[in-house]
């Protein structure tokens, strides 16, 4: 592999092992790859941003590992006409991946270091799409509402009734559930027309949990 930058090696080592693990939406694949996730963690861990595990960010959060955004973001199956909300933006990998699929991605953050520090680095990066709100993710964004799918990346104990109200018909909420010091998995919901949901319990998991309301610290 001589002249093969360090780099490119490990890229493609992160695609290959995503791809061994089951992943295998094209459209998925495309945008871990061009979605850079080396300027989303924070600088001590910059050599560490490829490898498949959860990764320490500000206010006592996490960037998940890459397998679960691309598992989630895979069973949430976007297209490019949908709008989706996301709930908890963190550093804002997950909904730079979904700006590579979506027409519109709305973010929505309790910590507003984090929210703010996102927008900054979401715009500098080119991800017009996406726009970051500051607020309780258990409320949603019911301005915004209808949305096509939604995303939540934090474990809440019961799918949150405001977030079933936020998602159209014949839309899919992925998100995982069960409690903090319990097991928890990714359940997906799809709504039918008429509003009643069905749910597929996937894969388990470990998430930090989804807290009610806007953070009091900045």
């Amino acid at each position: 592999m001589a002249g093969i930058k360090a780099a490119d090696v490990e890229r493609m080592e992160f695609q290959l092992a995503l791809r061994r693990r089951g992943i295998s939406d094209q459209a998925v694949l495309r945008a871990m790859d061009e979605v850079p996730r080396e300027h989303f963690v924070t600088p001590e861990f910059t050599d560490s941003a490829y490898a498949d595990q959860a990764l320490p960010i500000a206010c006592g959060q996490t960037i998940s590992q890459p397998y679960v955004v691309a598992y989630m973001t895979e069973q949430l199956e976007v297209e490019p006409q949908h709008r989706v909300l996301e709930v908890g933006t963190g550093s804002g990998y997950q909904a730079a991946i979904l700006s590579r699929l979506a027409r519109e991605v709305v973010s929505i953050e309790r910590y507003r270091t984090l929210a703010d520090t996102a927008r900054i680095r979401l715009k500098t990066l080119g991800y017009s799409n996406v726009t970051v709100l500051t607020g309780d993710g258990f409320a949603g964004a019911p301005d915004r509402a209808p949305f096509d799918r939604i995303i939540v990346t934090a474990a809440a104990e019961e799918v949150p009734d405001a977030l079933v109200d936020q998602l159209g018909e014949g839309g899919k909420m992925v998100l995982p559930l069960g409690p903090r010091n319990g097991t928890q998995h990714i359940v997906k919901l799809f709504k039918a027309a008429g509003g009643g949901l069905t749910r597929q319990n996937l894969i388990a998991v470990r998430f930090v949990p989804l807290l009610r309301g806007q953070a009091r610290e900045l």
